[in-house]
């Protein structure tokens, strides 16, 4: 065991110290195995000097970041009970690590601490795919992002053209970072009990966009297309003359949309603005 965790509560101990109340509403499912806490940050390669944990819950998660010894951790989370239950482990790592109770789905996170920042987080069920979402968007601010989502969340991500689960995700990920599924991780390993399982992702930003396009174009393309996923493209892209732009870039106007690359529907996005000028 880490030196200084000896004497820490142990997780379960905190729960029930605190009383804590394990709230359905922020989707939580806290993870209590600290083997599999130790094997997530060890595959995040830790080299950031600000490290983000979102969710941080009793920190079972933090405990294994904080191994890390030259990192400043900002440990977020919207439940107020996640002070009370971090109070001990922050008397302990007081100068590395920050609590910040706010809801990280509108909490500008890409600003926290100096780069290089990477995220290491048990996202919430209900709202990881927004928080992602919106982390797209300032992704220059960001070295490495390694998350747990729900495994067909986690399916939808890292999904290749041409593969069910491709799809709006997958598009505005994969244009921008370099993704991959690092392992599941079985529902017995939190408490309450998911009837999901979960899978812990890796996203490595690009040094570059694979294709110069703006994010709001993109993301308007891939919802009216993927919106009608089992329509041909010219029927779900109708709204904005897509039979038309789709000739002109030699696209098959009779694709169903999973047919179609990252770069495909960024030439799509592009051809779409400069239609509207």
């Amino acid at each position: 065991m880490h030196n200084k965790f000896r004497n820490l509560p142990t997780i379960q101990e905190t729960l029930k110290k605190n009383k804590v109340k394990i709230k359905k509403t922020l989707g939580q499912n806290f993870l209590f195995d600290l083997n599999l806490t130790d094997k997530i940050v060890k595959q995040s390669k830790p080299l950031a000097s600000t490290i983000i944990e979102v969710g941080s819950g009793p920190g079972s998660l933090t405990r294994s970041i904080l191994k890390i010894k030259s990192a400043i951790v900002f440990a977020i989370d919207k439940d107020i009970q996640s002070e009370k239950m971090l109070r001990e482990l922050n008397i302990v790592y007081k100068d590395r690590l920050k609590i910040v109770i706010d809801d990280a789905l509108h909490y500008p996170i890409w600003n926290l601490g100096e780069a290089p920042r990477q995220v290491i987080a048990n996202l919430p069920y209900n709202v990881g795919t927004k928080m992602l979402l919106t982390w797209l968007k300032h992704i220059k601010n960001f070295d490495l992002l390694t998350l747990m989502f729900q495994k067909e969340v986690a399916e939808r991500i890292v999904a290749k053209p041409g593969s069910k689960n491709y799809g709006r995700l997958s598009i505005l990920t994969n244009w921008l970072t370099e993704s991959s599924k690092l392992f599941d991780v079985p529902s017995e390993a939190f408490i309450p009990r998911p009837k999901v399982k979960s899978s812990v992702i890796q996203l490595k930003p690009l040094s570059k966009p694979l294709y110069e396009v703006s994010f709001e174009a993109l993301e308007k393309i891939t919802h009216l297309a993927f919106s009608q996923r089992r329509k041909m493209l010219k029927s779900s892209l109708r709204g904005i003359n897509g039979k038309k732009i789709l000739e002109d870039l030699n696209i098959s106007p009779n694709l169903r949309p999973e047919n179609l690359s990252i770069i495909d529907f960024c030439k799509i996005a592009e051809k779409s603005i400069q239609s509207k000028n």
